[in-house]
């Protein structure tokens, strides 16, 4: 038994190898750069995760955009509605103008100044008389319809009784409310107590609102708050605020160039839209006194029948976000009630966008990072390489020479002095397997135990009956060559006999049992299983036959003598497998197959043949192979009859 242990370090001059480090420390250093790999699963799992994430900020972002909307939707109602009612509350604007003017005018201006959706702000009275005053900085329409001058950002008219005949006068300010020019206005004919809104809250004797309508004035869509001052009828404060389009209040470009702002009345009428264009054909359509179907705005807004349904559904919860899908493609949508202190309550705000548009940066940013992430991740697997390769570069050879081991190779080792301490160990005993395998393999066919091994049947017992293709070779007065020739002659030339026959055997796809003194046994189809093993044995005998001849061609040249060999082939059934002790086994082939192939063999020197063959060999590959027919011979050992024939070529 080979003694593998270590030998102790010799004493006095300390080598290169004894500085060397141990693996541990080399190992930390790689395993660290490997840890970071493990940050790819989470890297994904964060991306997954970061999918569903999207989708809630999705929907959150939906919500914020949507309380926004009508929080900033119901600051344009309620500019109008704070407006009049806090001009009710002030004792001047109970008294009809002339009385108290300047006071009149200088509130109704503030409260222009504090909402720029409020249109106009005016008072009506009972005789008549009317105050108003209109933005005319955040409504152009004012300025060319009044001929403003340029600098004017608001005007007051204030209809007046003189002798009982309205007189009406329009008074300019700045954007500091400070009087730039006053004229006289030649319509007269107006009269509040005529007006929609008068009458509404006349009649009604509480806060109304009247519209959505087209003012003529200015050519928007417009709705007025109008209130009757309380303990003195027929006094009424009303604000025009106009309805805006809901890009004007809250930008909904900002999750979605496709996200859309609707206002929907008390019959399901669209009266507000988010995209300018359709606000302004929905503004004109109005002016013509003709309403715009939802098919109309359907071509330019799918998605506008399913949210118009939306509006029209009072069951659903205010602010509750639904999912509906337009052509296929899903949107995100949310719906709020836009009641102002007790007025508008059937009026419904809705905002709607794709849910991909929601979703979509967040997943772009997901697989930026993802691929930000994989791609340091490869940065580090490649330097975890690099570093691995450097220092395990011996352990690789050492690998590699194990392999070749395993393999019953022998090649020159490539494992230098390393200078890590447990490679130079682990060399050391490699070194030492080595020398050891090699001295046993000259005593082992390689081949046959390399096949052995892959087919598993090297256990005890394992031998089984199978067909196989037995050749025998046989060295023609032998003896007399041994007799004439030193013993060192002899085994030189039956080394290079055997070595050209063995490397025509494995070529051809069989296995050479066993080495008989000069004669040898090799069968095809065992261990590794052969569906032509009759026809390469066949081709095998013949490149025998022809590398004998050239090698003895050489010989007669060389003074050496001739070794003229005789093959005997059959082919049949046979157990085949380990035999022997338990200590000491030996694959081989047992049967009348192997004792036919070698009286075949042997019945060439009765015929003056060199291959002869069975007729179970010549029947199953007639068509390819030339045969001689021999005769019929009685096999020694067997009864029976046995066809003899010659394989030519």
């Amino acid at each position: 038994m080979v003694d593998r242990a270590t030998p102790p370090p010799a004493t006095g001059t300390r080598s290169a190898s004894d500085w060397a480090f141990p693996l541990r420390l080399h190992l930390s250093v790689i395993i660290v750069g490997l840890l970071a790999c493990t940050a790819l699963p989470l890297v994904w799992m964060a991306y997954t995760q970061g999918k569903v994430t999207a989708l809630s900020a999705g929907e959150a972002q939906m919500r914020q955009l949507g309380l926004r909307t009508i929080e900033n939707y119901r600051d344009v109602f309620n500019g109008g509605y704070t407006a009049i009612e806090t001009a009710a509350a002030v004792p001047q604007m109970l008294t009809p103008p002339p009385q108290d003017l300047p006071a009149k005018q200088a509130l109704l201006l503030r409260e222009l100044k504090s909402s720029f959706h409020i249109d106009g702000v005016y008072v009506g009275f009972a005789d008549g008389t009317y105050i108003q005053a209109t933005n005319l900085a955040t409504n152009p329409a004012w300025r060319d319809a009044l001929n403003a001058p340029a600098d004017a950002a608001f005007a007051v008219r204030a209809i007046t009784k003189v002798i009982g005949i309205p007189v009406t006068t329009w008074t300019f300010f700045d954007q500091d409310i400070r009087p730039l020019a006053r004229r006289a206005d030649g319509d007269d004919v107006f009269d509040p107590r005529s007006r929609p809104w008068y009458k509404a809250a006349v009649s009604e004797g509480r806060t109304t609102s009247v519209g959505p309508y087209i003012s003529a004035a200015t050519n928007y869509l417009t709705l007025t708050f109008a209130t009757p001052v309380a303990g003195k009828d027929q006094v009424v404060i009303g604000a025009d605020v106009m309805l805006v389009t809901l890009g004007e209040v809250v930008d909904t470009g900002t999750i979605s160039e496709e996200a859309h702002g609707y206002v929907f009345d008390s019959t399901g009428r669209l009266i507000v839209h988010s995209d300018p264009v359709i606000m302004t054909k929905l503004r004109d359509q109005m002016r013509r006194g003709r309403l715009m179907s939802v098919a109309d705005v359907a071509a330019t807004d799918p998605a506008i029948p399913a949210v118009a349904n939306l509006a029209q559904d009072r069951s659903r919860p205010d602010g509750d976000v639904f999912r509906f899908l337009v052509n296929g493609r899903e949107y995100l949508a949310q719906s709020f009630r836009a009641e102002i202190a007790g007025m508008l309550k059937n009026y419904t705000v809705v905002i709607a966008a794709p849910l991909d548009d929601l979703v979509g940066p967040v997943e772009r940013t997901l697989r930026r990072n993802l691929a930000a992430a994989a791609a340091f991740l490869s940065a580090g697997a490649i330097a975890a390489i690099i570093i691995s390769r450097l220092i395990s570069r011996s352990l690789y050879a050492l690998a590699d020479e194990a392999r070749q081991l395993g393999n019953l190779e022998f090649k020159q080792s490539r494992v230098s002095r390393s200078w890590i301490s447990e490679v130079n160990a682990l060399g050391k005993a490699l070194g030492s397997a080595r020398d050891t395998i090699r001295m046993f393999s000259l005593y082992v066919p390689r081949e046959l135990v390399r096949r052995i091994v892959m087919t598993g049947q090297s256990a005890i017992g394992s031998a089984s009956r199978q067909e196989i293709t037995v050749l025998f070779t046989d060295i023609r007065e032998f003896t007399t060559i041994s007799e004439r020739r030193s013993p060192e002659e002899v085994v030189a030339l039956l080394s290079t006999y055997f070595e050209i026959l063995n490397m025509i055997v494995e070529r051809h796809g069989g296995t050479i049992v066993q080495y008989i003194g000069d004669s040898v046994l090799a069968m095809w189809n065992a261990p590794v299983h052969d569906e032509r093993h009759i026809e390469n044995a066949c081709r095998c005998a013949l490149s025998m036959k022809a590398a004998i001849d050239e090698m003895n061609a050489s010989n007669r040249a060389a003074g050496r003598p001739e070794l003229v060999t005789r093959f005997g082939l059959h082919t049949g059934p046979a157990v085949v497998g380990s035999v022997g002790a338990e200590t000491r086994r030996q694959y081989t082939a047992i049967g009348d197959t192997v004792n036919i192939a070698s009286r075949l063999e042997g019945l060439n020197r009765d015929y003056g043949t060199s291959i002869l063959v069975s007729s179970a060999v010549r029947n199953a590959v007639a068509e390819n192979f030339s045969f001689l027919p021999i005769g019929t011979v009685s096999v020694r050992g067997r009864t029976g009859q046995t066809e003899l024939y010659e394989l030519r070529g």
